[in-house]
């Protein structure tokens, strides 16, 4: 069964350090996550939030994008780069280009298992061997999972399932480009 969750129902949570807003769209499963996916608005620069034994992905998903001080490294990230992943005791810096920004944000707790997040294409076939599979889209889309009957996803949505190892998902946009991310966990073997 495919869940879905729309940004517009999500309840914008105001960060500690005032520098943006978070909406959760699915923390999984519910009383202590293991994997947390949600959109932020990054309003002005400043420092993240560290999370020690979190593994993160970020992707700026609308606004003009980014630049995040790591350790070792600086990124510039705009709307259509590649998702980047980190560590979250890190806490990068984070400056806007030019004004606020929307970013996806992936969350797993590193004792737990792993988690990916990558850009979608129109029309590929994704297949993974991860227990929990999920699409983000910005625009409308539909997604065809194996050879059931095809779903539409409104514009702001993540479409989830946690048993979706060997599926193979597929996206067909409502018009061209697509901007859609998958994210993926894989638990730890017991």
């Amino acid at each position: 069964m495919i869940h879905t969750v729309s940004l517009a129902d999500g309840a914008a949570q105001p960060w500690r350090n005032g520098g943006g807003v978070t909406q959760e769209l699915l923390a999984w499963p519910h009383a202590d996550w293991q994997l947390r996916i949600s959109v932020a608005r990054i309003d002005r620069s400043g420092p993240f939030s560290a999370y020690p034994g979190v593994e993160r992905w970020f992707a700026v998903v609308q606004g003009e994008g980014v630049v995040l001080h790591l350790a070792n490294r600086r990124l510039m990230l705009g709307a259509g780069s590649e998702p980047v992943r980190f560590e979250g005791a890190a806490a990068p810096a984070c400056d806007l280009l030019d004004g606020p920004t929307q970013d996806l944000n992936l969350m797993v707790r590193s004792d737990a298992g792993r988690g990916a997040m990558r850009l979608a294409r129109s029309g590929e076939d994704w297949v993974s061997t991860a227990r929990l599979r999920a699409v983000f889209t910005l625009d409308l889309v539909t997604l065809q999972v194996d050879g059931s009957a095809a779903i539409d996803l409104p514009a702001g949505t993540l479409a989830w399932r946690d048993e979706a190892g060997q599926q193979v998902w597929r996206l067909k946009p409502g018009s061209a480009p697509i901007r859609a991310w998958w994210l993926q966990f894989k638990p730890k073997a017991p």
